[in-house]
This record gives structure tokens, sequence and C-alpha cells, in this order.
């Protein structure tokens, strides 16, 4: 699979306070970092960018720009990092092409089987219905 380079001018980064451990720190310094990528920037491949929306899930806005928000680690150069990575791994998914699906159907005999289990069913359904007296 080919590596993915993000070209600069398509990522903005924001930096956020973040949650979870840190101590005084967390108060104090910004370290979760946010990052929007405007996908047509990137330049994918139409069923990629398809997959890509598929992948995302509610990361993907509907201007076309892809939020990953990374708050893992305690340092702005480790979030950042991450949020790249997970970005790329994003990506790498999208690139995945899904087998194509061969028809199948039922041989004859499975029909036939299935039609059997059908009457079968049919009959002793029948049998609980009401008791006449005739």
């Amino acid at each position: 699979m080919t590596e993915f380079a993000i070209p600069e001018d398509a990522i903005e980064e924001r930096f956020l306070a973040a949650s979870g451990p840190g101590g005084q720190n967390v108060n104090k310094v910004a370290t979760a970092v946010q990052l929007r990528v405007d996908v047509f920037k990137l330049g994918l491949e139409p069923w990629a960018y398809q997959q890509l929306k598929i992948v995302a899930g509610s990361r993907m806005t509907a201007g076309g720009d892809l939020v990953v928000t990374a708050r893992r680690f305690r340092t702005q150069e480790a979030n950042r990092a991450d949020a790249r990575d997970r970005i790329v791994d994003l990506l790498k998914r999208a690139h995945e092409r899904q087998a194509r699906r061969v028809k199948t159907k039922p041989s004859k005999a499975a029909r036939a089987r299935r039609v059997d289990a059908k009457k079968g069913r049919a009959v002793v359904k029948a049998g609980r219905g009401r008791v006449s007296l005739d």
C-alpha cells in the first residue's frame, strides 16, 4: 500500500484544553490537537472518497472536512503525531478495494428442500387450528 503524504495546505490545526491525565498542567496547557483536513485537496479517486465517507463516519463533515481530535497523550507533539497517524490510517482503509461479490443462486435440490420444509411447517401449523366436533 502506498504511503499517504498529506499536503500542509490541506490541514488546519487547533489546540484544545484536554481532559484526562496531566495533573495541574491539564488546566494550563492546550495539549489536545484537532486536525481538520480538506478532503478535496487530497485529490482522491471518487471511489476512495465514497469509501472514506463510510470509514470516517461522523468525523466527516458535510463540507468535506475530515476532523480528528487527539488527546491521548500529555504533549502537543505526541497528540499531533497521533492525529496525523489516525488520518493516514483512515486514508489507507479508504483505499482498500472491496472484493466484488459473485452472484450465486441456490441449486435445484436446495430449492426443493426449502419448499418441502415449508410444506411441512404448513402441515404442523394447520394442525394447531381449532378442533371441530363434526
